[in-house]
């Protein structure tokens, strides 16, 4: 029991020896005290001739805005379109209007191109002469028609200023008249009482002598109304 108490306080009086030599010889090593420092900024290089010139600041341009390069689109919503015009304006009227008078007289020349209209020209503004003739016969038979469209065209026929027949309307069938021929010279007149509603007085007329032998075939294309178409016959 005494050796073991004995060993028991060598053991701790051998312990405290110890620690209070490690504590008197050892030192610990204090951490490095680094102090965060700011960053360095760099001083900005001044320009000397910027203190003393007043510069304007620069802009980048806009090749949009600039109506020398490309000029603004007057067709803008809300722009105010041009007051020059070719024709005559109404508030009030069709905005189509102004072109129907062109569009009649664009088919009204394409009709009469093909054909299917007269009035392809002037009107005639002057008797006419449809030929001399000689002949043996007592009369001739005259026959006339409407070479184009059938429009109203009327024709008195007179011979030797004697009044044959008062009025005769044109259509696309013949109709004829017999004028009696005097010895010597006669004059048959076929004149134009108007003009049709498409054109001008248009006809066409065949004359034959008393034994039905065709003496002339011809036509007048447009004469004025008061005009006259004439041939002259002699007889033998």
């Amino acid at each position: 029991m005494k050796h073991i108490l004995f060993f028991i306080l060598f053991f701790a009086a051998v312990t405290v020896s110890a620690q209070t030599e490690f504590g008197t010889k050892y030192k610990p090593i204090a951490a490095p005290k680094f102090s965060a420092k700011p960053k360095k900024i760099p001083t900005p290089v001044k320009d000397p001739q910027a203190e003393t010139t007043d510069m304007p600041s620069i802009k980048t341009p806009n090749v949009f805005d600039n109506t020398s390069i490309t000029p603004k689109s007057q067709l803008q919503v809300g722009a105010e379109k041009s007051k020059f015009s070719m024709y005559e304006k109404n508030e009030f009227a069709n905005p189509g209007d102004q072109y129907v008078a062109k569009m009649e007289k664009d088919v009204d020349k394409a009709l009469k191109d093909a054909g299917l209209r007269e009035g392809r020209g002037t009107l005639v503004k002057k008797n006419i002469s449809l030929g001399d003739f000689k002949t043996k016969a007592e009369y001739f038979i005259v026959k006339f028609r409407d070479f184009g469209a059938i429009d109203g065209d009327l024709v008195k026929v007179s011979s030797n200023d004697m009044v044959i027949a008062e009025r005769i309307l044109l259509d696309a069938n013949f109709k004829q008249v017999k004028i009696n021929l005097a010895n010597g010279f006669n004059k048959l007149d076929f004149e134009a009482l108007n003009i049709g509603t498409l054109g001008g007085n248009t006809a066409e007329i065949q004359v034959y002598d008393d034994k039905g032998q065709l003496v002339t075939n011809d036509y007048w294309d447009n004469l004025a109304a008061g005009f006259k178409a004439s041939i002259i016959v002699t007889k033998e």
